[in-house]
């Protein structure tokens, strides 16, 4: 069954296919407690929410007798890190280039899942069946995958597979069928902290530990406020996630470009101009990233991470961008236009601005950034 189920996996365009049981995950619940408990979740609230029901995936379907691990490449054809030399374009991290994955795996592996059920005689028996997961559900995909031997968690926290590097999509499959397990990878990180040092925000207190709070991909994505003054200019132009940390791991060198067409990086999408972005209305912006992961986070946010870019990227002609959204409904928006328009215009061109819109803001984090920015002329 394992070797027909292994040949089915990539048949459906899957790279890498392991099983592992519903209670391998040994140390992994203790560790997000104490991550939970540290509050480096950030404002990720939905991590403690639903902290029980990832500790033991029994929790989340009693029925579990088998879980199989999916992994799909995604690794680019390029220097997914080339765009950051580019200060005019915003750089996108290589999994939201495409079509969103979630989409693409999870049909894949609903097809999966029903073959196997076929092969075992189950398809409309009480007592077998299937779920399927993607990202989306309270699973801990990272530590079943290591366990079921696709690779291991390495430094960054991220799944590291030998022949995959870090570029990998994970699905998993709960079944009440009881399979055999595979065996665990060794973690092969040795001395390396390649992906530690890299961080543009020193993101990892220590090996293996992640501060989200810090994190240019939780503050871009996840993150629902205002981004701290103090990673504005450490996030240069990444508009939507970061993939340093992935991008210079040494066992990247084994990594072939993904073969899905499905997920093959969009051109638009690729080193898409600043100054197109800042200038996308709401319904330009869901046209734009239909389909795609980035519409997830709504214009304001993500008008709020390309205005960070633009005060980043010293083009004083981009000036114009960041006045033009001074009043913008989002309080988001505004205040990144103020610490943008501060980095571009000339101080008597933003002084002037000031005096204009101060009195008129209601908000008063955006009244602060424009008394912050005022602050060194006096």
């Amino acid at each position: 069954m394992k070797t027909r189920l292994a040949a089915k996996a990539a048949e459906l365009g899957f790279d890498l296919c392991r099983i592992t049981r519903p209670d391998a995950l040994a140390q992994a619940p203790a560790r997000l407690a104490a991550w939970l408990e540290q509050g480096r979740a950030g404002d990720m609230d939905w991590m403690a929410d639903t902290a029980a029901r990832r500790a033991d995936p029994r929790v989340l379907w009693r029925d579990t007798a088998s879980i199989i691990m999916l992994g799909l490449n995604y690794a680019p054809d390029g220097d997914p890190l080339a765009t950051l030399s580019q200060p005019d374009a915003g750089n996108i991290s290589v999994y939201a280039r495409h079509r969103d994955y979630h989409d693409v795996v999870k049909g894949r592996l609903k097809m999966l899942g029903q073959w196997l059920l076929g092969e075992a005689g189950l398809v409309g028996q009480a007592g077998g069946g299937i779920k399927v997961f993607v990202d989306t559900a309270p699973v801990m995909e990272k530590p079943l995958a290591a366990a079921a031997g696709l690779g291991w968690q390495g430094k960054h926290t991220n799944l590291v597979a030998r022949g995959h590097g870090s570029w990998l999509f994970l699905g998993a499959i709960f079944t009440t069928l009881d399979l055999p397990p595979d065996a665990a990878e060794t973690d092969y990180c040795g001395s390396c902290r390649a992906c530690l040092d890299v961080c543009p925000t020193q993101a990892f207190p220590v090996p293996y530990q992640l501060d989200a709070r810090r994190c240019i991909s939780y503050l871009t994505i996840e993150h629902k406020g205002h981004i701290a003054r103090q990673f504005r200019v450490p996030m240069a132009n990444r508009i939507y996630g970061c993939d340093d940390c992935l991008a210079v791991c040494p066992w990247n060198k084994f990594a072939q470009a993904g073969r899905e067409a499905k997920l093959a990086a969009r051109a638009d999408l690729v080193a898409p101009s600043l100054a197109m972005l800042a200038g996308l209305d709401e319904s330009g912006f869901r046209a734009l990233f239909s389909a795609n992961p980035v519409k997830r986070i709504g214009h304001a946010r993500f008008l709020r991470n390309v205005l960070i870019a633009i005060g980043n990227s010293g083009k004083q002609e981009l000036a114009g961008l960041a006045v033009a959204r001074l009043a913008h409904g989002s309080p988001l928006v505004r205040a990144m236009a103020v610490w943008a328009a501060a980095r571009l215009l000339p101080p008597a061109a933003f002084q002037a601005l000031a005096i204009q819109h101060i009195a008129l803001e209601a908000d008063a984090d955006v009244r602060q950034e424009w008394h912050t920015e005022l602050e060194p002329a006096g």
